[in-house]
C-alpha cells in the first residue's frame, strides 16, 4: 500500500478506499464536544416545555438515541475504527427557536471521537424530530458541527467563534 494521493489518509495511491492503519499510533484520551440545532415551531417547543409532546418524553427519547448513536458510529460510518467509548455526555436545551443538542464524546484509544460527537448530535435530533413530527412536520435540522477536539497527534482544537 502506497502513499496516498494528494495527502487523504482514507485512499491509496489507485484511488480506492481504505481504512487507515492507527496500530502504531499511541493511546491517548480523546474527547470530540459536537453540536447542532433542530428548528422547531412554536407549538412544538410549547409542547416540549409543557410535556405534552403526543408520543411522550421527547427529550429524553433523543438523548438515549444519542447516545446509542455514538456507541454504534463504525456500523454507520464505513471507514470509522470501533474504538470504546468511555463516556457520552448530551445536552438538549429548548429554545426558543427549537432544541440544541450538544455531545461531549470520550476515549482513551488511538483515533479521534469527533465522528462519534457528530453521530451522537445527528441522531439525538432525528429522535428527536420522530418524536415531535406529530406537532411539527417543518422541524429541520441545521448546523450539526464539530466544536472542540482534544488529544491525539493534532493536540486540541476549538471552533473559532
Amino acid at each position: 500500500m502506497s502513499d496516498a494521493p494528494d495527502g487523504l489518509t482514507h485512499l491509496r495511491a489507485d484511488g480506492t478506499a481504505h481504512m487507515v492503519d492507527v496500530t502504531a499510533k499511541e493511546v491517548t484520551v480523546r474527547t470530540a464536544t459536537a453540536e447542532g440545532l433542530v428548528l422547531l415551531s412554536e407549538a412544538a417547543v410549547a409542547a416540549l416545555r409543557g410535556g405534552t409532546v403526543p408520543k411522550g418524553d421527547a427529550l429524553g427519547v433523543a438523548r438515549v438515541a444519542a447516545i446509542q448513536a455514538a456507541k454504534r458510529t463504525p456500523d454507520l460510518v464505513p471507514l470509522c475504527h470501533p474504538i470504546a467509548i468511555h463516556a457520552v455526555e448530551v445536552d438538549l436545551e429548548v429554545l426558543d427557536q427549537g432544541v440544541r443538542i450538544t455531545a461531549l464524546v470520550r476515549t482513551a484509544d488511538r483515533t479521534g471521537v469527533e465522528m462519534e460527537a457528530l453521530t451522537c448530535v445527528s441522531v439525538g435530533a432525528l429522535a428527536l424530530i420522530d418524536m415531535v413530527k406529530a406537532v411539527d412536520k417543518l422541524a429541520t435540522i441545521t448546523d450539526v458541527r464539530v466544536t472542540a477536539k482534544s488529544g491525539g497527534r493534532s493536540g486540541d482544537w476549538t471552533r473559532p467563534a
